[in-house]
């Protein structure tokens, strides 16, 4: 029988109830009003008075207006230094996500690598160092240069976007040309109905033959607007520092709760790069969170190969944010990476994820299609 891994967190605390999306501007003790219906149950987590009360009022049978004071604990604190050296970490973040950008290549309709077209739809081969989508400076992207070659009905480029790659990843992207088009393609991709498995190259051997990542993610207050693995630690640090924000600063979007997330990975074959172990497997990211299989794989202990953000040295917190017993134990060890990060920069390869395969029903005519694409390493 094929040995099959399963990681997830269960040894991290869950999230408090009482994780906000936005800052807590009232007094520590609060009084909330409501109205209530009786019942034979009371909550020990009330007050006594309030307990006593609900009590009295389940033997009368009726509803009534109740008061109950609580203490609510107010939001964890960050020091100035500490709100400081995240959003200064986060403006020079932004500033090279920007500087990368304007290297976005600009691509004439020769130089695209249609794999599928007709009056409804275009699938993409797109190539490594191209934004997928449009940015807000105008930078070239692969929509950009479909949209000059096909068109759509609408007349507008955003209306042709389906779903999207990485700058640096490589891989099959459907464009829809008519309106009918991108809304059932909008359907499938919310339904989880379209099929995307990508093929990457990680660091170190990886074990077994197939496994599920079940780890939630959530913004990383020390790389913003990079994710990291969540834990109730990483949280509150996250909204220590941005509850002190001023409500219109940028920085206040990231002040969000966790989301789930789960990985499934086959292995396809263990490899040699220059000497070091490497693993080729094939990754379907069921949730389709934002870098969730850069993290996801990062917390394995097997970085994706090229990745410059979660890999070694990356900007992002190291293996996806785990530390200490949290780690796991077959993680490709630190030495390995460092050598495979140098053969990357010295051969100038890239970032080692692909997404080879497509499946989707036509949006108009309800053909099941599906793509295969040869990744480039």
């Amino acid at each position: 029988m094929a040995a099959m891994v399963v990681l997830t967190l269960a040894v991290v605390p869950s999230a408090s109830a009482f994780v906000r999306t936005t800052p807590m501007r009232t007094l520590p003790s609060q009084r909330i009003w409501g109205t209530s219906t009786t019942s034979t149950t009371t909550s020990s987590a009330l007050p006594m008075s309030t307990t006593a009360e609900a009590s009295t009022t389940a033997k009368k049978g009726k509803k009534v207006r109740r008061i109950f004071s609580f203490d609510i604990p107010p939001p964890p604190q960050a020091t100035e230094d500490e709100v400081s050296q995240a959003l200064a970490a986060h403006e020079k973040i932004m500033e090279h996500m920007k500087a990368k950008d304007k290297t976005s290549k600009a691509l004439s309709k020769e130089e695209l690598k249609i794999v599928y077209q007709d009056e409804h739809i275009v699938v993409v081969d797109k190539p490594a160092g191209v934004l997928c989508v449009p940015d807000k400076a105008g930078n070239p992207s692969l929509a950009a240069a479909v949209f000059e070659a096909f068109g759509c009905e609408s007349g507008n480029v955003d209306t042709m976007v389906a779903h999207r790659l990485g700058f640096d990843t490589t891989g099959l992207v459907v464009f829809a040309r008519t309106d009918k088009a991108i809304s059932n393609l909008n359907v499938q991709l919310r339904s989880r109905k379209v099929t995307k498995t990508y093929e990457a190259l990680v660091c170190g051997t990886v074990e077994g033959d197939s496994g599920t990542v079940d780890l939630p993610l959530a913004r990383d207050i020390q790389a913003l607007p990079y994710v990291r693995v969540y834990t109730q630690e990483s949280q509150n640090q996250l909204i220590a520092i941005l509850s002190q924000l001023p409500d219109d600063h940028s920085a206040r979007k990231f002040l969000k709760n966790k989301k789930p997330s789960i990985t499934e990975y086959k292995v396809i074959a263990q490899e040699d790069l220059g000497g070091n172990a490497v693993t080729r497997l094939a990754l379907t990211s069921v949730s389709g969170r934002t870098h969730q299989l850069n993290v996801h794989c990062a917390a394995l202990g097997h970085p994706i190969v090229g990745d410059s953000i979660y890999g070694v040295g990356g900007v992002a917190s190291p293996n996806g944010g785990l530390v200490g017993d949290l780690l796991s134990k077959n993680a490709a060890s630190t030495a390995l990476q460092q050598n495979i990060d140098a053969l990357v920069k010295e051969k100038q390869m890239g970032l080692c994820v692909h997404l080879k395969h497509l499946s989707f029903k036509h949006p108009i005519t309800g053909e099941v299609l599906s793509f295969e694409s040869k990744s480039p390493f």
